[in-house]
């Protein structure tokens, strides 16, 4: 790997945090023309032209041209409710929409008051310092003043090939939102906004439209073919009307428009579009981004979690426990003093270190080396070194070159996996074998371990490789990294939910192993090793996946390799990474997920969803919210499929069979005003049930629109109407007149909308089962219908304008026959429907690991 220089930052202090912020309300937030919520009379454009408003207006110029100007107005002011529910609507999706961009707006790392500090992208002004890794996402257009790096410039120029950059106005120009590919520096911002080369480009650049999910995807297509199949059978009705039943024109065509707007589901593309964001922002409670909406769909369907460990599992705290010399070892926990034989070991990993490092093992040398050293000839903080050799696939170890007095002397100093430094040292096979024994029998003890040597070279111009270097091994340095205490419980959480849990690592086999142990991850004793997988067809590689839980030593190819394999198993594969390395792998994984801590701007890029607290138990909360999300947007469905059967039939048949008009417009817009609610805030709120990580996954291709659930919808639906229509018709038979029968059957109806809830919030339990316990917006819901049903009864204009009469005694014992009826029929259908399924129950569909 090609030598870089290390950037130097002697006498680079940075702005001034009151410099920073007068600069900061001078020039504005460092922000690129972007999407913007929609505006009020976008939204208002997007309800005129939906069908059911379409129809509203439709059905109210009929009203006034039949001389029914109260049922007109009272339809037309409709129109305002509408409206301002979609408002309602659209501004709890956009709120939560908005605080999922607020958190994951690009951050940058920046000196300030001679301090590093990581701030959001947007406060990054002109003159700031930005130091800049390997993954980061640059900022704003700036200069590089020290350093050496590569970055990605295919958004400007279309060139995928990285550019080298050195310090200097000629060769040093780094440009907002490009990456970082390679390298470290120091570069001083000169433009932000729309200031920047990628901001004067214009808008299409920095807007972005999130792309539909599978189930937007197929409920607009469902949607879409109810909608023709309703016009359809809207256009026969309409001409049964007019011919058979010798009514006008403008009442058929009246009829028929009652019937469009009862067979529309049009609450279903506000179900997944509501449901989905709010969905996004609940699991970022949970201390997980969404960075793509489309991601929470496939949450509940994960059958294999790929984890990392470092970070991950363990609480990413390194602290140095263990030294390792040929023929001694010295013990962290307890000891007062450090042997002299020590010092040597420990004073070249710490110059095989930056002296202020990002990584955590390397910030645990240099607190290690300073406590033990400070004030000895052994730490070496002035000095800088002349060139460094960085960690590559080939060889997994890094090198740092310092002058060493006379000219073209160097000292070289080495660390990094103990395999890869006893290469480097190019030993005997006994010693090398002894000192990898050492480094094994630490690893069995849950240690991460690291090799250091030291060397001499001479010369000019640094070879390409350490391979071309002379070193001596020092000996072995020991790390522990504790496990995070919530992990085992949440590994058992996710092992009774069915879903298998692979370690994919870097690290020894043996620490890998030591740690899979302790946290419950595996009991199985096999491990496979990046160099074994190596040497593995795609289907002995398959095969041999199926019986290993821990994968070691591997390199971010291989994880790009396995998850592949995996997922042409059949699985449902979520990956977590953090490195430039492992973009690759979270985009071919079903759900990326990236470390929001220690994961570079690439790796958050490239992931669907990312931890902010790097935990493993985040990633578990966010599939038990992603399996409740599902359940509830299956439950809602289910729900609008059975409500609308009633409407319809009774809409449809009443007329058909030469009987008063049951349903008209104005009733189906005041059923559409309780719909609406009870889909978009009663079933969103809907808690867990109470075994959903007890089960195993869902398949990936299974859909809330599956013929399963719609069919149980539309039997719950026509049972309920059947009984409905019979009730009219018996009252009718009785010599009720047609506004008592009417006003009966409409109030059994409504209340019957908030027994279709409970019959699908909770299949499970009896309908009465706990209440409204849970979900406070069930006993809202409840009121409102009441209240609603009152209103159309009590008040004489809606009464008038809704063909309704006050309730009689002869009306309310008819509701309430109506309602015990329906009561019966839904509880009864759901008791056959359990015991159906219990008797047909198929074998699980995978063992649990």
């Amino acid at each position: 790997m090609t030598p870089t220089r290390p950037p130097r930052t002697d006498n680079l202090h940075g702005l001034s945090a009151a410099e920073a912020q007068a600069r900061l309300l001078r020039d504005g937030p460092n922000m690129l023309p972007g999407t913007t919520p929609r505006s009020l009379a976008a939204i208002v454009l997007g309800v005129l032209v939906e069908p059911m408003f379409l129809m509203l207006l439709v059905a109210g110029g009929l009203y006034l041209a039949l001389g029914d100007t109260a049922e007109a107005i009272f339809l037309l002011t409709f129109v305002f409710v509408v409206i301002g529910i979609t408002l309602a609507q659209e501004r709890k999706t956009q709120r939560a929409l908005e605080s999922l961009r607020d958190l994951s707006a690009p951050r940058a790392l920046v000196m300030r008051d001679d301090e590093e500090l990581r701030i959001p992208g947007r406060e990054v002004v002109v003159g700031d310092l930005l130091v800049l890794h390997e993954g980061d996402r640059i900022a704003a257009d700036a200069l590089l003043l020290d350093g050496q790096l590569d970055a990605n410039e295919s958004l400007l120029t279309g060139e995928a090939v990285p550019v080298s950059k050195l310090p200097g106005e000629k060769h040093g120009a780094l440009f907002a939102s490009t990456l970082v590919t390679r390298g470290v520096g120091l570069a001083e911002v000169i433009a932000t906004a729309s200031a920047t080369a990628v901001g004067r480009i214009g808008e299409a650049l920095a807007a972005t439209e999130e792309p539909r999910s599978g189930l937007q995807l197929a409920s607009r297509r469902l949607v879409r073919n109810l909608t023709v199949g309703g016009l359809a059978l809207a256009t026969l009705y309409f001409l049964i009307n007019w011919l058979w039943n010798a009514q006008g024109v403008l009442e058929s065509l009246l009829a028929s428009i009652a019937l469009t707007m009862a067979i529309l589901p049009e609450e279903i593309p506000v179900i997944l579009t509501v449901f989905l964001a709010l969905g996004a922002w609940r699991i970022s409670q949970r201390k997980v981004l969404t960075r793509r909406v489309p991601a929470v769909e496939a949450l509940g369907a994960i059958s294999v979690l790929a984890v990392d460990k470092t970070g991950t599992l363990t609480e990413n705290r390194m602290q140095v426990a263990e030294l390792q010399l040929a023929d001694a070892r010295f013990v962290h926990e307890g000891a007062v003093d450090l042997a002299e034989p020590f010092h040597e070991l420990v004073e070249f990993a710490m110059l095989a270190t930056p002296s202020d490092p990002f990584d955590p093992m390397e910030k645990a040398i240099q607190q290690f080396g300073l406590h033990w050293l400070t004030g000895t000839e052994h730490v070496h903080a002035e000095w800088s070194p002349d060139f460094e050799y960085g960690l590559s696939p080939d060889i997994l170890a890094m090198t740092r070159v310092f002058p060493s007095g006379a000219r073209s002397q160097h000292m070289l100093a080495t660390k990094g996996a103990p395999e890869a430094v006893v290469d480097l040292c190019h030993l005997d096979a006994a010693p090398a074998k002894e000192i990898l024994d050492q480094a094994e029998a630490m690893a069995a003890r849950g240690l991460r371990v690291l090799g250091v040597a030291r060397g001499r070279w001479q010369g000019e111009t640094p070879p390409r490789s350490q391979h071309d270097f002379s070193f001596q091994f020092l000996g072995l340095l020991g790390f522990v990294d504790p496990p995070r205490p919530e992990v085992p419980a949440a590994i058992a959480e996710c092992r009774a939910a069915g879903i298998r849990i692979i370690m994919l690592t870097g690290d020894h086999p043996a620490t890998a192993m030591a740690i899979a142990r302790e946290v419950g991850l595996s009991e199985r004793p096999d491990v496979i090793t990046g160099s074994e997988i190596d040497t593995l067809e795609d289907q002995a590689l398959s095969e041999r996946l199926r019986h290993v839980d821990v994968c070691a030593r591997l390199k971010p190819v291989q994880k790009l390799r396995l998850v592949r394999l995996l997922r042409e198993d059949g699985e449902v594969v979520a990956m977590t990474g953090d490195g430039v390395n492992d973009a690759p792998a979270l985009k071919a994984a079903d759900v990326g997920i990236a470390m929001g801590k220690r994961g570079t701007d690439v790796a958050r890029e490239s992931a669907a969803l990312v931890l902010l607290d790097d935990s493993f138990a985040s990633i578990v909360a966010a599939i038990r919210q992603g399996r409740r999300i599902y359940d509830n947007i299956t439950k809602a469905t289910r729900f609008v499929f059975a409500v609308h059967m009633p409407i319809i039939v009774l809409t449809l048949l009443p007329s058909l069979l030469h009987w008063p008009v049951l349903l008209m417009p104005v009733h189906i817009v005041l059923l559409e005003l309780l719909i609406d609610p009870a889909c978009s805030i009663v079933f969103e709120a809907e808690p867990e049930s109470a075994d959903i990580m007890q089960r195993p996954p869902r398949p990936a291709e299974s859909s809330p629109f599956a013929a399963g659930n719609i069919v149980v919808a539309v039997v719950q639906g026509i049972g309920a109407a059947v009984l409905l229509l019979v009730g009219y018709g018996v009252m009718l038979g009785l010599g009720i007149d047609a506004m008592q029968s009417r006003t009966a059957v409409f109030a059994a109806l409504v209340i019957g909308l908030f027994a279709l809830i409970l019959a699908n919030r909770d299949p499970e339990h009896a309908l009465m089962a706990h209440g409204g316990m849970g979900n406070r917006w069930l006993r809202l819901m409840f009121i409102g219908i009441v209240l609603v049903l009152a209103l159309a009864t009590g008040v004489p204009y809606l009464r008038e304008v809704m063909g309704l009469a006050l309730p009689t005694l002869a009306s309310l014992t008819g509701t309430a026959i109506l309602l015990v009826l329906t009561f019966f029929w839904l509880e009864g259908l759901r008791l056959a429907l359990h015991a159906f399924g219990r008797h047909s129950q198929p074998a699980p569909a995978r063992e649990n690991p």
